[in-house]
């Protein structure tokens, strides 16, 4: 496997996940090779990140009106090991990789029905004001969600 500059072993770093969501592709997510397209993978970490922030209870708070944080991405990058097709069944999972005082810096390893390695990859999340769009900093109640 070529080496990716965020792993320093792939296997440790694959062990440490915890939380995996499913994904099926659809045909709409192919392109005329017949493989997924390179932009689809970005939307598999999406809903797989989206479902994760919810598995930890995040979500219901940051999609309140109430709330003055929202998070959004500052970078993502996807590293492409294996090509996916239509009707693969996929797991993507999902977990933080390091807790800042503003963001977090997420990773991502998709696998296929053979447990494949298929994709990995990172990306740097941050809670920024609704009101300033300026970075704000996590509450320790929320830092200790990312712990779990």
């Amino acid at each position: 496997m070529v080496k990716i500059p965020y792993i320093e072993n792939i296997a440790d770093w694959a062990e440490e996940f915890q939380f995996s969501s499913p994904i099926h592709v659809r045909f709409s997510e192919t392109d005329a090779f017949g493989h997924v397209n390179n932009t689809k993978v970005f939307a598999y970490f999406e809903e797989a990140r989206i479902n994760y922030f919810q598995e930890l209870g995040l979500m219901r708070e940051w999609m309140s009106k109430e709330s003055e944080a929202i998070v959004v991405t500052a970078d993502l990058q996807c590293n492409y090991i294996r090509q996916i097709f239509f009707g693969n069944q996929l797991r993507v999972f999902v977990k933080v990789h390091h807790i800042g005082t503003t963001s977090i810096d997420v990773h991502y390893m998709v696998k296929n029905e053979k447990d494949e390695i298929c994709l990995t990859g990172r990306g740097l999340i941050v809670q920024v004001s609704k009101q300033t769009g300026k970075s704000i900093p996590w509450t320790e109640e929320t830092k200790s969600h990312f712990l779990k």
